[in-house]
This record gives structure tokens, C-alpha cells and sequence, in this order.
């Protein structure tokens, strides 16, 4: 402990979809412990004190002493891959109909209201006429139906005076959380712009919660050093700045493990393959630090505008609801994209209720399609259940904490739609059979009730292929089955991932096809083989069981670090604070040099002064910001981007792009 107690002690959480992560970490010793404990939707405080109180009582120090705690989570990209996250309303200022037909708007809207009002701007920022009174009698009915809401307006990025006008109408009339478009990007590209406010204002509930627990624990604890939020291209923010901008966590607690992975094992070039209970997240680590993607995070199937790591994110983990194709004499294994709880985990927790249902399954002459699925609500707050319709408020009433057997509960098909829309609304979970039940089916896991996981991979076994005959005679043939599976997609999303970092079309057909012909054994008429040029770093608590197989499968060793379990945790305590600030010059009639940055539009007669004012201002902005989010001493760095053209001999301004991104360290407590 000399090592210890001689340099600064900090504290990094990480709160995932199953486990709760945390580790105490110092720059001269490194990881001094760490310690798990099942994340708890319902009250994310719970599992955060349960990791939290005993990294510090192995560690053996007074939690005074420490003097940073940051946090990383993957709750944001989770619910975006699973479709959750509270009810909004889509305010568009200046579009129409047919623009949300555009990016995949449509789609992230669901059955969300949307309400479309005149105005906007033009490409310089002069104002079209605003009329906000649809609007205004809409709220009375939508500040009761809605959780949050969502404001982009056109052409926002070059003039936000009209978002700042819906946006402050909507908090006056309704208390409730508004996001503005410009506040999130200055990229053009309305449809996308509202798609990430859209999403945005879905998560701002959930990552609130996960900050006030995470307040309210350290407080109690006596732990008076600042709380940062990883962000989803592995900068740090204040949790005050992440509660504003929860979307810039997506990604998170894979960007954290980026910067963990490269921390733990020294490599400057990997595919860095992180594992964890919902999601298997794939990126490339080049010269020691993450691609990022500069068109904007994809996650659950939508294209954001938020910068972060070039991640591909899967819905393929240890608690990937295990499902068959419905087609063919031998049906395959199905993994994903689903998070169920386990079985395993729902025995320990509620024993013989879940014990006695599987029994009584079981004991039936032949099996049910629900078989083995059980429901029960995630005990999140009652106002995250505004706006259900007639049918999901019925099945929602019914549904308790006690997990109830599907087969009992459901009397017709279409109570599956609505189960399923209850699902997405994150208000219930449900359980069902996992790799996770596989792994303690075989002995390989041993954390949870493996006899509800037995039970569970008997009654998949008992599921009939296209030649009605059972799909395996024994749990443990279900479950090596299962496991196998597992590695063969991990290996097929990593070969996916590289060949689409190499720009080639078809990835997911080329994966698929060389990792079933590595398994088969065999190469075919057409002989291919495979290999990454780098090896694969393999992170997450599971990582040891699933990825022993994967070098045959991707042509390159495996690493996984001692402390791969975790991970995130690590990476959340050894990064900066990033913030950038963009200004756009430009000339919307001759002579006259217009600066947008931030809530400021300004004309200048000198293009120098222009210049010279958008760099002063958003030289301000980003050093203002990067305080907010936590920053210490900030170094500025500036870029520009020019564009010009000759006409004639004569040179004439068309736009300019300029850049303050402010860096440092985060203030830690004295």
C-alpha cells in the first residue's frame, strides 16, 4: 500500500447492463482492486454501492482519499440496440412531412408524436417567419404524455435563434427536459440532426438516473471528489455535461475500453473485441489510440451525428436471448439482438417461483414456444409509463416484480406485440434461456442458480427441428452447442468489422461464409483463407470462455488482460477532457462576412475581422466548456479550414471552418 498512498487515489465505475464494475486505480500501482455487482435497473444505486463498497473495502483505504471518480456505462448504447428509452415529442421547425422518411427518422420516432411548425433559416441564417401556435396547443396535452422533448429547426447550425424560441416556450409551459439540435451538433443535414436529438432526448431520463444514484451514493459515502461521464469517443464530461448531452455517451463504456485495452497491454495496433452482457462492441486501435468515425456513431441501426469511436456495436453477448431460425429441416442457433435475463440470475434471485414454473413446464407431454419465458417489471418510475395505449396499460397492470410464466400470462398473439412494445419502453424485462445458462449448464460459470439454468437448457433442448425431432437429447449438448455459437458469430463480427474498416463491400456475407467454412473444416472448391494483420484484444468478464477458440477463426492470437473484467473501469479513470467548438465564416452577399458560432451571429465588412472574431469567440466557448465539463488547466488548440476560388485572376472568400478543441486533465479534489 506505499505505492498507494503516495500518489492520488481514483475511483472508476463502470455500470453496464448486467454488472456494475469498479476499481481503484493510482498512477503508481496501478489497479489496486476491484469488485462487481449486478447492476439494478430499478435503482441503479443499489449496484453501484455494492461494487463501490467492496473495491473500498479490499482496498482498506478512507474513502476521503479519493480524489476523482469517473464513470463509464454502456446503459445509452444498450438502449439503443434494444429500441427503449421514455417517450418524446419531435418538435420540427421548417420541415415538412416527407423529411422524416429521411435518415431513419420515421423509424426512431415509432408511434412518438411529432409536431411541425413554420420557420427555419436560410443557408446564411436569415430568418423564414416563425409560428410556434401548433405548438402551444399542443403542450398542455403532451406535458403529461411525454418524458422529454426533442427541437430541430432548419438550418439551426447557422442560426439556433428559432430553436431557442420553442426550446424556452417548452420548459416555461411544461418543466420538462427540452434538447435543441445546435446544443448537440454544427453539422448540416437536418433529418440526421433531429434523429440525434431525437435519441438524445430519449436517454436524458435514463442517464439522469444513473448520475443522481451515482451523487447520491458518493455523498453518503463521504467521497467529495468530482463525478465525470466517459464520452462516446473516450474524452471525459462532467456528469452535469452528460445529463444535458446523455446522447454523447453512446458508446461510452466501449470507448473506455478502448483506452483500458490499450493501457493494459501496451499494443499500438489490435482489434479490440469488448464482450458484456448485451452487446459485443468491435473497434481498431491504430498507432495506440481509436479510429473515430467521421460520420457519426451507429448504434441500434441509426446513424448519429455523434462523434465517437469507430465502433461496430452487436447484439451478441452472454445474455443474448438464444432463439431458432424458423426455417429449414435443421434449424440454426440464433444469438441476439435481445437481452433476456437469465434464467440462471432470476432463479437466484427469486428461487422456488422460478424453480416450480420450469418444473411444471417440463412436465408437459410436449413443449410450448413459451416455454422456459418469464416477465416482470424493471421497477423503474411510474411516470416513465405516460402515454401507454389502452392494451399496453392493461398488460402493464398485470405484470409485477414477481416474474410470471409467459405461457400463463399471454391469452392471445397479439398481447406479444404489446409485451414487446412494453419491452422497448424499458418498463419490463424479459427472461428467458442465455449463453450465460449455457456456461452454468457446462460448470464454466458459476456466479448465478445453475439449477434454474438446467431447467431452462432442458426445455430448449426439447424444441422440434423441420423433422420434428428434438434439436438435442441432453442440456449439456444444447449448451455446447450454444457456446459454440457464441464464438463462431463473435469471430464473424470481428472479421466483419476489418473488412469494413478496409472499405469492402459484402462484409457480412464474407464473415459469415470464411468463419462457417473454418468451423466446417473445410475450404470449399474455391479455397479462401483469412487473417488479421493484427492480433484481437479480448475484453469483458466472459471473454476467457468465449474467445479461447477465436484465433483459428481470425488468423491471429488472442490476448486477454488479467484485469479484462474490468476494463471500462480502468479506461474511464486514465482519460481527458476533450471539447471542441466550431465557427463557420461566410459570405451570404458580397462584402458582407457572416460568423455563426454558437448562439452568435455577427456581421463583418473585413474578412480578417471576421476571421479574427470567430477564432476569439469560440477560443472563449471552448475554454467556458471545457471548465463546465470538468477540464483543470485547458490547452487550446486551433485549426481552419479556408475555401476559397479565382475568378478571374481574382481571389474570392467563399466559407471558412474554424476549430478551438480545449484538453486536459480533470480537476480532482484538494
Amino acid at each position: 500500500m506505499d505505492a498507494v498512498s503516495s500518489s492520488a487515489l481514483f475511483l472508476g465505475i463502470d455500470t453496464g447492463g448486467t454488472y456494475t464494475d469498479a476499481v481503484l486505480w493510482s498512477e503508481l500501482a496501478g489497479v489496486v482492486a476491484k469488485a462487481k455487482a449486478l447492476t439494478t435497473r430499478h435503482d441503479l444505486a443499489v449496484g453501484i454501492s455494492g461494487a463501490v463498497d467492496a473495491v473500498l473495502e479490499t482496498a482498506a483505504v478512507d474513502p476521503a482519499a479519493i480524489k476523482l471518480v469517473s464513470m463509464s456505462t454502456t446503459l445509452a448504447t444498450n438502449a439503443l440496440v434494444e429500441g427503449q428509452g421514455g417517450r418524446v415529442a419531435l418538435v420540427m421547425i421548417g420541415f415538412s412531412q416527407a423529411d422524416l422518411a429521411r435518415d431513419g427518422l420515421q423509424k426512431a420516432l415509432g408511434s412518438d408524436p411529432v409536431i411541425f411548425c413554420p420557420g427555419g433559416h436560410d443557408v446564411h441564417g436569415n430568418e423564414q417567419p416563425l409560428d410556434l401556435e401548433v405548438l402551444k396547443e399542443a403542450l398542455p396535452a403532451l406535458g403529461t404524455a411525454v418524458s422529454s422533448f426533442a427541437v430541430c429547426a432548419y438550418f439551426a447550425t447557422r442560426n439556433p435563434a428559432h430553436e431557442i424560441a420553442a426550446r424556452d416556450l417548452i420548459r416555461e409551459r411544461t418543466g420538462l427536459p427540452v434538447t435543441a439540435s445546435h446544443e448537440l451538433s454544427a453539422k448540416l443535414g437536418g433529418p440526421r440532426r433531429a434523429l440525434t436529438t431525437l435519441l438524445n432526448a430519449r436517454l436524458v431520463s435514463m442517464i439522469d438516473r444513473l448520475a443522481a444514484a451515482t451523487e447520491g451514493f458518493l455523498a453518503r459515502r463521504g467521497i467529495t471528489a468530482p463525478l465525470m461521464v466517459v464520452r462516446g469517443d473516450g474524452a471525459l464530461v462532467s456528469a452535469a455535461f452528460a445529463r444535458q448531452r446523455p446522447i454523447e455517451t453512446i458508446l461510452s463504456g466501449p470507448a473506455a475500453s478502448l483506452v483500458g485495452a490499450w493501457h493494459m497491454t501496451g499494443l499500438d495496433d489490435a482489434v479490440v473485441s469488448d464482450i458484456g452482457g448485451t452487446t459485443t462492441d468491435v473497434a481498431v486501435l491504430e498507432g495506440g489510440r481509436p479510429r473515430l468515425d467521421p460520420e457519426g456513431a451507429t448504434v441500434g441501426g441509426f446513424r448519429t451525428m455523434v462523434e465517437a469511436v469507430a465502433m461496430r456495436t452487436f447484439g451478441l453477448g452472454g445474455d443474448s436471448e438464444v432463439s431458432l431460425e424458423d426455417r429449414g429441416l435443421t434449424p440454426r442457433l440464433l444469438l441476439g439482438p435481445r437481452r433476456l435475463v437469465p434464467l440462471a440470475l432470476l432463479g437466484m434471485m427469486h428461487g422456488e417461483t422460478v424453480i416450480g414454473e420450469l418444473e411444471r413446464q417440463l412436465r408437459a407431454p410436449n413443449s410450448g414456444r413459451m416455454d422456459g419465458r418469464f416477465v416482470l417489471r424493471t421497477g423503474v418510475p411510474d411516470r416513465l409509463a405516460a402515454g401507454l395505449a389502452t392494451a399496453e396499460a392493461k398488460l402493464y397492470d398485470q405484470i409485477t416484480r414477481v416474474p410470471q410464466p409467459l405461457d400463463r400470462l399471454l391469452v392471445s398473439t397479439a398481447q406479444n406485440a404489446t409485451l414487446v412494445r412494453l419491452v422497448a419502453r424499458g418498463l419490463v424485462h424479459i427472461a428467458g434461456f442465455t449463453p450465460s445458462d449455457a456456461a452454468h449448464v457446462l460448470g464454466r460459470q458459476t456466479n448465478w442458480d445453475p439449477a434454474a439454468a438446467r431447467l431452462g437448457a432442458q426445455l430448449f433442448a426439447r424444441r422440434r427441428d423441420g423433422r420434428g425431432q428434438p434439436i438435442a437429447t441432453t442440456a449439456e449438448e444444447i449448451a455446447e452447442r450454444v457456446l459454440a455459437a457464441l464464438t463462431r458469430f463473435s469471430a464473424e463480427a470481428i472479421l466483419e468489422t476489418a473488412f469494413a474498416e478496409d472499405g469492402l463491400d459484402g462484409a457480412v456475407t464474407v464473415a459469415h461464409a470464411l468463419v462457417q467454412r473454418a468451423v466446417d473444416g473445410h475450404g470449399g472448391i474455391a479455397r479462401l483463407t483469412v487473417a488479421l494483420d493484427r492480433p484481437v484484444i479480448g475484453l469483458g468478464a466472459s471473454a476467457p470462455l468465449h474467445y479461447a477458440a477465436l484465433p483459428q477463426l481470425v488468423g491471429n492470437r488472442c490476448l486477454v488482460p488479467a484485469d479484462t473484467d474490468v476494463a471500462n473501469a480502468v479506461g474511464a479513470v486514465v482519460g481527458q477532457v476533450r471539447i471542441s467548438v466550431e465557427a463557420r465564416v461566410s459570405q451570404p452577399e458580397e462584402g458582407i462576412f457572416r460568423i455563426s458560432a454558437g448562439d452568435v451571429i455577427r456581421d463583418f465588412i473585413d474578412e480578417d475581422d471576421a476571421m479574427a472574431a470567430a477564432e476569439a469567440e469560440i477560443r472563449n466557448l471552448a475554454s467556458d466548456r471545457a471548465q463546465a465539463a470538468g477540464a483543470g488547466i485547458a490547452e487550446i488548440v486551433m485549426s481552419r479550414d479556408v475555401k476559397s476560388a479565382t475568378v478571374e485572376g481574382r481571389r474570392t472568400f467563399v466559407e471558412a471552418i474554424l476549430v478551438a478543441t480545449a484538453s486536459g486533465r480533470p480537476r480532482i479534489a484538494a
